[in-house]
């Protein structure tokens, strides 16, 4: 038995949230309702400038590991914070969490660690300013043979393609956990990032991993024919499992070149933030667990269900009483 069922590589970002009104958002020249990256001088003014604000840990695949470690399973995240107040907030929130933060926070890092200034208006949007610090510069260096060679699945997280040393990190976290037995997939996160790298993406997938996750527009990104179906065709022939998320119109399942639809119930969301990752999360939780497909999906559909019905991007409910609900 492997030490841990399933480990991610990912930003580690500090989710700091605070409620506000419109006139704020004017007064500092804040986007409503979108994400954007600011440089570092930007982030220090509008951490500033929060009143009454909360902290959470966050990153995509960081929120994935937190909805797999609710559900039971042995978890471990590789990322990388400072040595400063908000890195080692992150680092105990992960391990209070139930997962492992396998990297200690870097002394004399050089950059602050990552966060997202969260300002939610009174009609519940919320402004997200995203500062990378250094999380982003994670590289090979930081993902420990030990853990990724005891580790049943090895999780990646498309945002940190954007550099070199993180494509590095990729492969070295990829080829150690399979050259020991196991599985390694990769969150497609974002068809901007597919646009900036798709040549590396595409052989990234096709010759050092078992699995993609993705919503229609990045399995679109990876091969451009603006045909999702043709698209879904490409990926399989490459990968051995590719999962693709359409909302409210249901996922669909390709492994091994047998097709599973998995049919989803439509809601209204409260907050979309984190339903891919939560979707990962049950998918990946009936995966490691030996389900078959349909299964998977189903548990996927109802964790993200869970986490749209609410504010935040982790799960509030039971999970695990969700899937006894639904038969599961």
């Amino acid at each position: 038995m492997k030490k841990y069922q399933v480990a991610g590589i990912g930003n580690a970002i500090v989710d700091v949230i605070t409620r506000t009104d419109d006139s704020f958002l004017d007064h500092m020249g804040i986007e409503k309702g979108i994400m954007q990256l600011i440089e570092r001088e930007r982030a220090e003014v509008l951490y500033g400038a929060m009143e009454r604000r909360t902290q959470a840990p966050g990153g995509s695949v960081a929120n994935t590991l937190a909805g797999i470690g609710s559900l039971g399973l042995r978890t471990a995240f590789i990322g990388r914070v400072r040595d400063d107040a908000l890195g080692r907030f992150y680092a105990e929130a992960m391990a209070g969490d139930g997962t492992d933060f396998v990297n200690p926070p870097v002394p004399d890092g050089e950059l602050p660690t990552s966060r997202s200034m969260i300002f939610v208006s009174p009609d519940g949007e919320r402004s997200m300013n995203t500062y990378l610090g250094i999380s982003a510069e994670i590289g090979p260096d930081d993902v420990s043979e030990d853990v990724a060679a005891h580790t049943e699945v090895m999780f990646l997280e498309g945002y940190l393609f954007d550099k070199d040393k993180g494509k590095e990190a990729f492969i070295k976290a990829a080829r150690t956990c399979r050259a020991h037995g196991g599985k390694a997939g990769i969150a497609i996160s974002d068809p901007f990032c597919v646009e900036r790298h798709r040549e590396d993406f595409q052989r990234l997938i096709e010759n050092e991993l078992d699995f993609v996750i993705g919503n229609e527009d990045e399995i679109r990104s990876l091969y451009q024919n603006d045909d999702l179906e043709a698209d879904l065709r490409r990926v399989a022939e490459a990968c051995s499992l590719v999962v693709c998320t359409r909302s409210g119109n249901g996922d669909t399942i390709i492994r091994e070149g047998h097709r599973t639809d998995v049919p989803v119930d439509k809601i209204v969301p409260m907050d979309t933030t984190g339903a891919g990752d939560q979707f990962a999360a049950g998918f990946l939780y009936g995966l490691v667990l030996g389900h078959d497909m349909m299964t998977c999906g189903r548990m996927g559909g109802i964790a993200a269900r869970e986490v749209i019905s609410h504010y935040g991007a982790r799960p509030e409910a039971d999970l695990k009483e969700l899937f006894r609900n639904h038969g599961l």
